[in-house]
Formats: C-alpha cells, sequence, structure tokens
C-alpha cells in the first residue's frame, strides 16, 4: 500500500478524496510499484517514485465511488483545469473507467461505476463514451454470464 500523506497541508483539498495511486500511476505512465509516496499538499500532489518526483494537479485525477461524489464545486475547478485540453477530461481517465468496470465484481458495482461515469460524460469526449458504453456493455454481459453459469 502506497501512504497518502496529508499532514504537510493546512488546508486539504476538496478534490483530495479523489486520490489514488492507480490513477496517479495512469496519469504519469509508470507501473504503480514505482510509486514510493504520494503527499497531498494544498495546491498539489507530489508523486515520489523511483528515480521520479512530479506534481500532479487535483484537477488530472478522476473520480472514484469510494469517495462522495463529485459536486458542483469539484465540476468547476475540473472545468477550469480542463480548458488547456480542449475542454476535456485527460484521456487517461478512459483507461483508468476500463480498468474500474473490468474489476467490478457485480453487476451492481459495475452499474455504480456507470452512474458515476455518467455525472462526468459532459468532460469526456464522443469518441470517449461511446468506448465506455461498450467497455461497459462487455463487462456488463461477462457479469451475467457467470451469474448464469453458478445458477
Amino acid at each position: 500500500m502506497i501512504p497518502i500523506e496529508h499532514k504537510e497541508a493546512k488546508y486539504i483539498n476538496p478534490l483530495a478524496r479523489f486520490v489514488t495511486a492507480e490513477a496517479i500511476a495512469l496519469l504519469l505512465k509508470v507501473n504503480i510499484t514505482q510509486i514510493k509516496y504520494i503527499r497531498c499538499w494544498a495546491r498539489v500532489v507530489l508523486v515520489v517514485g523511483v528515480k521520479f518526483s512530479r506534481f500532479v494537479s487535483y484537477a488530472d485525477l478522476p473520480p472514484i465511488l469510494a469517495a462522495e461524489a463529485p459536486n458542483t464545486a469539484d465540476i468547476i475547478r475540473w472545468r477550469k483545469r480542463w480548458n488547456k485540453n480542449n475542454h476535456q477530461a485527460p484521456q487517461f481517465w478512459l483507461e483508468f473507467y476500463k480498468q474500474k468496470f473490468e474489476q467490478a465484481v457485480n453487476v451492481s458495482q459495475l452499474y455504480a461505476w456507470g452512474q458515476l461515469v455518467g455525472l462526468i460524460k459532459f468532460g469526456l469526449s464522443l469518441v470517449t463514451v461511446q468506448k465506455l458504453r461498450h467497455f461497459y456493455s462487455d463487462t456488463k454481459a461477462k457479469l451475467e454470464n457467470v451469474l448464469l453459469m453458478a445458477a
């Protein structure tokens, strides 16, 4: 488990609840085992790994189920950041949510991830949304198949 520390900041960024080692590894295009630790500062996230040290914006990280759902203030923060990226979420979000769909252990968990993606699809390109729908339906079919086999 990679430690995620908040002790350096007197102010914790509201988007800090979405900081995960998985998302940071995908964003930085490194293996998760290369990350030594993650420190959440007031305005940025410091990621220290094997032979690298990088600052990451909170607004580059996708929302997760384990945290409170995104609210209007979060969306405003993302939109400000996305102004530099054709008003769209970072491309790695596709791979992140694809992995989350594939990691779902049952249809209800998959549905919850689908609902979360539905909340933020305004920031995804049409092609990305179509790909995620395809991954979602494929995963749902596999999970339902497993249920039928078990019955």
